[in-house]
């Protein structure tokens, strides 16, 4: 639990507790992880349980007319909902692993954190609740991997004036090339330091992407982090791995994770 909790510190915008296990029991059949999104979009903010809020990985939202979850149980969106629910991983997406979408780890603080260089600013908006303050909306997923024991993994899909999604990838590019000593950041007075900020070569579809690790550290407590954000469009898919068991072993994002996210992305199109 301890590790869990420092986790929800330095990565705010990373899964709820059960998904972030990666528990390896599989769901009785009809009742899998409550597949409801976090949508979330500027000035709209509801907290962990409200009513169709509160997503796995990020804080959470209340959408607008026609920004409704899917229904629970179903494994996908209900007719309706919004492209980017649409574009989000449902239960039942990917075999092998649970996707959840239900309440926010509650010691996860909520917003953006601060880096302490502003150079890496970008670099700690994308530890927050939604990849940057541009983005028009998010809808979050957690992913816990039922083939490898610990393995949890942050999918977020956000959408984006178009102009804005490539200012973006062109920013985290540079701020992985500026930040290599590392930063620190901090939300709601909660603080965490990132090391080791390093370019990963990390191959995946999409219009252009960013990956990158860095060893994070609060409380006592450290993490491999690997984060990958690819731009779609006017879509911007972020995914964040690591392992919540403390392990040393540097996680990965599941190229399959990120190609059927990317799939639903083009398909909700």
């Amino acid at each position: 639990m301890k590790a869990r909790t420092a986790t929800a510190v330095l990565l705010p915008a990373l899964l709820s507790v059960t998904v972030g296990c990666g528990s390896t029991n599989t769901p009785a059949s009809g009742k899998g992880p409550d597949p409801k999104g976090s949508a979330s979009a500027p000035g709209k903010s509801a907290s962990a349980g409200t009513s169709g809020a509160a997503g796995a990985a990020g804080s959470s939202g209340t959408g607008g007319a026609g920004e409704t979850g899917a229904t629970a149980g179903t494994g996908g969106p209900r007719r309706g909902s919004s492209r980017l629910e649409r574009a989000a991983l449902e239960q039942g997406d990917l075999a092998g692993y649970q996707i959840s979408a239900n309440g926010k780890n509650p010691n996860a603080p909520d917003g953006q954190p601060q880096a302490d260089r502003k150079a890496c600013q970008p670099l700690a908006d994308i530890m927050g609740d939604k990849p940057d303050p541009a983005a028009r909306e998010t809808v979050n997923r957690g992913v816990g991997s039922q083939k490898q024991l610990g393995l949890a993994v942050s999918a977020s899909v956000s959408s984006y004036a178009e102009s804005d999604a490539k200012a973006l990838i062109a920013r985290l590019k540079d701020a992985v090339a500026a930040c290599a000593t590392g930063f620190t950041a901090t939300v709601e007075k909660q603080t965490g330091t990132y090391r080791e900020v390093k370019a990963a070569d990390y191959k995946t579809g999409g219009d252009e992407s960013v990956s990158w690790t860095t060893t994070a550290a609060a409380e006592g407590v450290t993490a491999q982090v690997h984060l990958v954000v690819v731009r779609q469009g006017d879509t911007v898919v972020r995914l964040m791995a690591l392992n919540v068991t403390g392990g040393r072993q540097t996680p990965q994002v599941p190229h399959e994770v990120a190609d059927k996210q990317l799939q639903k992305v083009r398909a909700a199109r």
